[in-house]
């Protein structure tokens, strides 16, 4: 079969681990990090368009290497070929083999920052997405030297500990081992972050399980299958998405 995927780079390790193992001709298009920090509707256009250009090329199915994103995917159509996705809130699922084991691990685990080889390698995001940002348009992103400089000393302490300290509540760091990586540098990286910043450290073992799947076609209850001219629908229970038709 033939497929066109679009992922976001984060999976960059992975997904050409896995493509090289696929019976399946794929063709890929990996798109920036950080289109999640952006406002949904703006992403949801972005990907959208990939999904649109797509869809003039005869592919039996588009993957979208995406979970749901806060709401980044809701309302994508499918315009004359299928799309598959994961059912899942977001990408740490997706490393994590499955939303339940994910889960499991989020309510065992509280204020814990995930990183991976892709978080770590592909840090910096581009400059039109960071304008475009959701922290950089609220001021989100200010340093208390800027916050200070623009509102003085009493309310930049103030601003900074309501708005812009945004790892008040995290207090562990979390490297998934995906077994992709090329030496033990970035699990390295990860522990030399939390010791920086006082937080605990832990290491998981990965899953490839959900993104294997999603390349070699094997979409069980784990997927949806959006048939053509029908588009995407956030839920807001164990399913996380579903479909709907095209208004």
């Amino acid at each position: 079969m033939r497929f066109k995927l679009i992922s976001c780079e984060i999976f960059f390790r992975e997904m050409e681990f896995l493509l090289g193992q696929s019976l399946h001709e794929i063709d890929v298009e990996f798109l920036q990090k950080g289109l999640h920090d952006i406002p949904s509707d703006e992403m949801t256009r972005r990907i959208q368009t990939q999904v649109d250009a797509a869809s003039e090329q005869d592919y039996d199915a588009i993957l979208l290497g995406y979970g749901l994103c806060n709401n980044g995917l809701d309302g994508i159509v499918a315009r004359n070929v299928q799309l598959v996705l994961p059912r899942a809130h977001d990408c740490i699922s997706l490393f994590f083999g499955s939303r339940q084991r994910y889960k499991e691990y989020f309510d065992a685990n509280p204020g814990t920052f995930f990183k991976t080889t892709g978080w770590i390698e592909r840090d910096e995001i581009a400059d039109e997405l960071k304008q475009l940002s959701i922290p950089n348009q609220t001021g989100m992103d200010m340093t208390y030297e800027q916050l200070v400089d623009q509102y003085g000393e009493d309310n930049a302490e103030f601003l900074w500990e309501e708005l812009c300290n945004t790892e008040k509540n995290y207090s562990q760091i979390t490297f998934i081992e995906m077994g992709v990586e090329p030496d033990g540098s970035f699990e390295q990286t990860a522990r030399d972050e939390a010791a920086a910043k006082e937080w605990k450290f832990k290491k998981e073992i990965g899953n490839l399980t959900l993104l294997q799947r999603l390349l070699g076609g094997d979409w069980n209850d784990d997927f949806l299958i959006i048939p053509p001219h029908h588009k995407i629908i956030a839920r807001h229970d164990e399913l996380i998405v579903s479909s709907t038709a095209e208004d």
